[in-house]
Formats: C-alpha cells, structure tokens, sequence
C-alpha cells in the first residue's frame, strides 16, 4: 500500500514571500556574525491578506546548537504576550525548516537607514522607541527573565513606529545567568564583567541595561567597532548624555534599574518628555480616560499633529481614532483630528477605511457629532461614492432642515452646495429642490432663508432642467420680497449667478421686475447689491444696474445698465429721478427733450426707425444701423457697446441676458 504524505507549508495558513530586502550597501565595519539564526520573509494571512512577518531557520544545515536556540526563542516568544514584545501568531517545523509566524516588522537596523534619526522629529521616533523598550525591559524584570542578547539586531519596528523587542533565544530566568557560548570572543557590546569577574555582577539585569547603552549610541552613530568607541558620544542627544554614561558604567552595580529609568526619562524637559511619547502614551489610555480629559485630549490633539512622525499618524493615531468613534466612546472632539490625519491616505485606502466609519456617523443622534461632520464636509466629500450618498447620507442629512435647533438648519443648507454635486439626479431634481424651497419661504430665522437663497443661486445650474425653469425664477422673486434685507441682497446675487438659466420670457415677466422693484428698496445694502457689477456677467460687463444717490437708474459713464462690455456710450445716458422714468421730470414719452443725452432724440424716445436711434429726430449719436425693427445685431447701439437680444422679440435677452459679445 502507497503512502502520500501532504506538504504542511501548503496547508500552512500564511503565504512565505521573498526575502526582506538588505538595507546595508556598504559592509558592516564591525566583526561579521557566524551565519544568521534566522532568514526574514515577507508574508501575507491567506484568510484576509493581511501582511506579517515571517522568520525561517534551516534545520538541514546540521548546526544542532543554531537549530537548539532557534527553538528556545520559538518557545520563548510563544510564551511571552507584552505589547512591546514582538508579536507571535503561529509557527511550523519541518523536515528541513523552521517558520515563526510575526506581525508584520521590519528589522531596526533597516529602518535606521531608510529613517536616520536626523532633526527633532528623528529624536522624537527614537524617545517612543526607548520608551517602549524600557517598558519591555522592565516586563522581564518583573518576569525574573534577563534578555542577554539586547542590541540592533534584536529591534524590529512595526509600520507604526513601535519598537518590538525580539531576539529571545538567549533569554533566561535571571538566577541562571547567561555567560557566553564557548569558543565566541568577547564582543563590544558584552558588558565587561563577562571577561572581568572582579568587576563583580550587579543586579541580574545590569547586562541588559549595558547593552542598551550600546544600543543607544549605535542607533545616533551607527555600528560599534570596539567598547572603547564609547568613551566619546559622537551624536548622542544631549538630552541623552547622563543617562548614556550611567548605562555603560564599568560598575555594574551603578548602572540603573529599567522601571526607575523609564520613571526619570519621563520628567518634565526629560528626554521622553517629548509631544510623541505624551500623545501615544495618552492614545492608549485612552479608553480609560475621564470623559473631561477625554475631550481636552482630543480637543488639543489637531493643533499637534504636525510634530509627529507619519507613520505613527498613519498606523497608530488614525486606527485608534476611528475605533473610537465608531464605538462611541469618543465624541465629536475627535472628527477633526481624525480627518486631518486621514488626508495622509491614498483614496482607495480611505475609502475602505474612513468612509464606512463616516457614513455610520452621520446617523448618530449625537447633534454636536452631525455638526462637526457637516462643518468637515469639504475635507472628505471628494471621497464619497454617489450611491453611498444617495442611500446612505443624504436621508440622514435632510432630516436636518428639520430640526429644532437653527445652527444645525443652517449648516445643513451650508453643506447641500457640496453634497449637492453628488447626488444623483432624482434627489437632486426633486428632494433638494422641495427641502430648499420649504427653508427659504417658512423657517423663522432670516440667515437661514437667506442661506437656503444663496445655495440656491450656487445649485441652479445642477439642477435638471425641469427642475430648474420650475423652481429658480419664482424661488429668487421671492426672495427679493423677503422683509430680512440680506436675503433680499442674496436674490440679487443668485439671480446674477444664474443668469444663464432663465428663457427670454422668464428675464420679462420675473427677473427684471424683481431687480427693477430692488433699485428703490428701502435698505441701502440690497439698493448697493443691485448696483455692483458682478463678475458672472449677468447684465454685461460694466455693471448692472447702477443707482445714484436718489435710487436712480443712470446709464453712461456715471453707472450704466451696462449691456455691452462698455455700456452705452459715455454720454448716452437715462437718468431717472424721484418722480418716476425719465430725465428726472418726466418719463420716456413724446416730451422728453434729452433723455438720450445732447438732445440726439428730440422729441421721442424709444420709436423704431431705420436709421438706428431711439426717436423720430435723431441725429445719429446712438449709433448708425444697429436698431432693427425687431432684434439687435450683433454691431449694438453703434460702436460703443452691444445689447445681446434674443432673435424674434423686440427685446429679449435670451438664455444668456444681455451680456457683453452676445448676438
């Protein structure tokens, strides 16, 4: 009978990939190790992709004293749960190999060369990393475990800068000691009690704590030659000096304890006293927080941001954050921070990381919380799918111009100019339109009609057709009857900004009586805003309709109703006093003796005759052709300025309205 044995790397649930890259070009100067203990490989979880480490020792070379360690530190890290540890997730041995399964990491030495410790935000990265090692140190302390290995070597950092004490292969209860293996020279970062017995011992954990030392001085000036190289400091922070000598006293006995260590060097103006080390620190605690602090951490967090290191923000800050939200155990204090931080991901990742936790948000009951993201909205809409809106947001976000309290009612309308561009064109013809128009005619408070105004004159052009000739002319009209004076004064502006969206009949029967009616409005802003000119071109380049100090309409030099780029002429004008159209004394009629300025009409105004002026005894100043019987050509009233008029009525502005250019 046949046996068929199946290969365990294949049923092994994490995928082996290729070798971690070596980050070194150049030799180390230091004495070359024997062979490493352990090969690096990259790897992913089958279940979900998820990348880990994966560290491999090759049992066929027939080393038995390699293969006896690689199998201690197995067992050793299988044991030990600790966060600044290295984290084990699964191991399998074979025939010919050995596989330790680890998050994902990647080995201090290489992060040193592609992150040198350059500049404050470098010595901040390295503060969290000393920090957590001395975490790490003092957990064995309290074990009764000495490491008896610690050095670059035995660092990995994992993609959120965390520093994960590793290399436990030597690691031992601390009342067996560790003295060398046979045959291997003293090296330099062995303490020199090793070779010195008269030196005496110290404490079990004055080994380790010399080799931090060593660690120390390595990470700011690179490899260690020899032990006598640590007489100078080279590039050792000053902040890092005193504590640097005290680790690598000859005296053991002088050397610190790691948990009093770890208690100085977090002083005020000591070294780990720095706004990383505080702000991972308060992160992790965060759960357990008093609300009040809480809130006065996350309420301080986004003005900090930009003093610490990305891939902390990225890996760390940002998860936390958004498990907080989601899990309501924080509240509308860590929106901004959370978005401010997510601008450092690529759009697919935010997507998948942000966006879910969003759209959960903005059905929370929480008001503060949908106020904050309505107030945030420009920083992540971009992001958001339009289905997503659709089904998912905007029903939550319409129940606010229902709501009782006015600051979310107006923030609610605030936000439909960006929303609006992403919906889809049912809500956007129907709902948006219906929500507006219920805010702009009933709600009490008049910033409110006038904001639901304003966006109105931002949404007009988005809106389907129908919609549009439906809602925009009667909605604006209104808006101009409405006793709030800047309400009145948005009309006009929204008008100007549509300009482009009313048919000739619309501009006759409801734009131009609207305006018209505004140029002797009672308040002087509205009156101001009718006479500005506005960049949208609506009326034409030179200025709308301009008012006098009497709440006139004068065309001219002085302010024209401007229906070319330079209005109609600079002595062409109509000026119109307090009692009514005309000269200041009468009207347009048969009487009125200058109307178009140097008595170029005589005695009427407004007659069409052939020769192009606006009466029956021109002589010829208002242009020489261009006043056909029925629609403006494109020349306009002589060379001075074009009125744009709409073909086959006697004066229409068409879809554009008179503006400069327009045939």
């Amino acid at each position: 009978m046949w046996l068929f044995s199946r290969d365990p790397v294949r049923d092994f649930p994490f995928e082996l990939g290729r070798n971690e890259p070596e980050p070194d070009p150049d030799p180390d100067p230091e004495p070359p190790d024997p062979a490493p203990l352990w090969r690096l490989l990259r790897g992913r979880r089958k279940a979900d992709g998820a990348p880990v480490s994966v560290f491999t020792h090759n049992l066929s070379a027939g080393d038995a004293a390699a293969s006896a360690l690689a199998r201690a530190g197995l067992k050793r890290l299988r044991s030990l749960r600790h966060p600044n540890v290295l984290g084990y997730l699964d191991s399998l041995e074979t025939e010919q190999s050995l596989y330790l399964v680890t998050e994902e990491v990647t080995p201090l030495r290489k992060h040193l060369r592609l992150r040198p410790p350059h500049g404050d935000m470098g010595e901040q990265e390295v503060a969290w990393g000393l920090h957590q090692l001395l975490t790490a140190l003092s957990f064995l302390c309290s074990s009764g475990l000495v490491h008896n290995a610690l050095g670059v070597g035995a660092i990995y950092v994992a993609p959120g800068g965390d520093w994960k004490l590793g290399g436990l292969e030597r690691t031992t209860a601390a009342s067996e000691g560790a003295p060398p293996p046979p045959g291997t020279p003293p090296r330099p970062h062995d303490p020199p009690e090793l070779s010195d017995p008269a030196r005496g011992q110290g404490e079990p954990w004055a080994g380790d704590m010399w080799r931090l030392g060593c660690l120390i001085w390595e990470v700011f000036n690179g490899p260690l030659p020899r032990q006598g190289a640590l007489r100078s400091f080279g590039k050792v922070p000053p902040g890092l000096v005193a504590v640097f000598s005290e680790l690598v006293a000859a005296d053991p006995r002088s050397r610190p304890c790691p948990e009093l260590l770890l208690q100085r060097l977090q002083l005020p103006g000591a070294f780990l006293s720095c706004s990383l080390v505080r702000t991972a620190a308060a992160m992790r605690e965060l759960q357990v927080l008093d609300p009040g602090q809480r809130r006065l951490f996350l309420q301080g967090l986004s003005s900090g941001l930009e003093e610490l290191p990305e891939p902390f923000l990225r890996h760390q800050l940002l998860p936390c954050l958004l498990a907080a939200l989601d899990m309501g155990s924080a509240d509308a204090s860590a929106l901004p921070a959370m978005l401010q931080v997510a601008k450092l991901l690529d759009p697919p990742e935010y997507q998948a990381r942000v966006v879910p936790v969003i759209v959960r948000l903005f059905s929370s009951p929480d008001r503060a919380l949908r106020m904050q993201l309505l107030q945030q909205l420009h920083l992540f809409v971009e992001f958001l799918p339009e289905a997503t809106v659709d089904a998912q947001i905007f029903p939550h976000v319409a129940q606010g111009f229902l709501d009782t309290n006015p600051a979310i009612r107006e923030q609610t309308v605030k936000s439909m100019v960006l929303l609006a561009p992403r919906l889809g064109e049912g809500p956007r013809g129907r709902d948006l339109p219906r929500l507006l128009l219920r805010v702009q005619a009933s709600d009490e408070q008049g910033p409110i009609r006038c904001n639901a105004t304003v966006c109105l004159g931002r949404l007009g052009p988005l809106l389907p057709p129908a919609a549009r000739q439906r809602v925009l002319a009667p909605a604006l009209a209104r808006a101009t009857r409405d006793p709030f004076p800047p309400a009145r004064a948005a009309a006009v502006a929204a008008f100007a900004a549509t300009h482009g969206c009313y048919t000739a009949q619309e501009c006759a029967s409801r734009v131009l009586p609207a305006l018209c009616a505004l140029t002797n409005d009672p308040h002087p802003g509205v009156r101001k805003e009718v006479s500005l000119p506005h960049s949208h071109g609506c009326w034409g380049a030179g200025g709308p309709i301009a008012m006098g100090a009497g709440c006139s309409i004068a065309m001219g030099a002085g302010g024209s109703i401007a229906m070319g780029a330079e209005g109609l002429g600079s002595v062409f004008s109509i000026a119109m006093g307090a009692g009514g159209l005309g000269c200041g004394s009468g009207c347009w009629g048969p009487n009125c003796n200058g109307c178009c300025g140097s008595g170029c009409c005589g005695s009427g105004c407004w007659v069409l005759h052939s020769n192009g002026c606006w009466g029956s005894h021109s002589n010829g100043c208002c242009g020489s052709g261009c006043w056909g019987p029925i629609a403006m050509g494109a020349v306009g009233l002589g060379a001075v300025g074009p009125i744009a008029m709409g073909a086959g009525d006697p004066i229409a502005m068409g879809a554009v309205g008179l503006g400069a250019g327009v045939p």
